[in-house]
């Protein structure tokens, strides 16, 4: 249905999450490396519960490659705490890319300067950032909402 990235992520639990988050909407999860963990890490594969074999799981060296594998078409979307456009008011389609940072760092500032027009935040009062996990689920399952809504011709 989506396309879930993670830049770089760094915490085996919280990308065991997002996996299970993907799972749960039959999305695609793409992790760029580098990775701050192994793929068949203990961690990772506890948070992902044993369901992390059924995530349709891809791989990339870079974002770049990533892009160059999609349709030249393709939208993506970038969430970062550095925008002002609530991802609430994008109108997302199905194959979208939901585009996250490291935990520690978000998105590299050099792909945000080129891609401000797809930058979107998710509005906080009294916190600078949430959890990469808790981001995702708040992004995706918007996503997910909308996309229901229009098959079913709700606008």
């Amino acid at each position: 249905m989506f396309n879930v990235v993670l830049i770089e992520p760094e915490i085996p639990p919280n990308t065991g999450n997002v996996g299970r988050l993907c799972l749960a909407t039959k999305s695609t999860l793409h992790l760029v490396k580098p990775l701050g963990f192994s793929i068949d890490d203990r961690q990772l594969k506890r948070a992902g519960l044993d369901y992390w074999d059924e995530v349709d799981l891809r791989t990339w060296s870079s974002f770049t490659e990533l892009q160059r594998a999609q349709p030249e078409d393709a939208r993506y979307f970038f969430v970062t705490t550095k925008s002002q456009r609530p991802y609430y008011e994008v109108d997302f389609a199905c194959d979208d890319f939901l585009v996250f940072g490291r935990e520690t760092k978000g998105l590299p500032e050099p792909l945000l300067e080129a891609n401000r027009e797809r930058c979107i935040t998710i509005p906080m009062l009294g916190t600078r950032s949430l959890n990469l996990a808790t981001a995702v689920a708040i992004v995706l399952f918007e996503a997910v909402r909308q996309q229901r809504l229009s098959e079913r011709g709700v606008e």
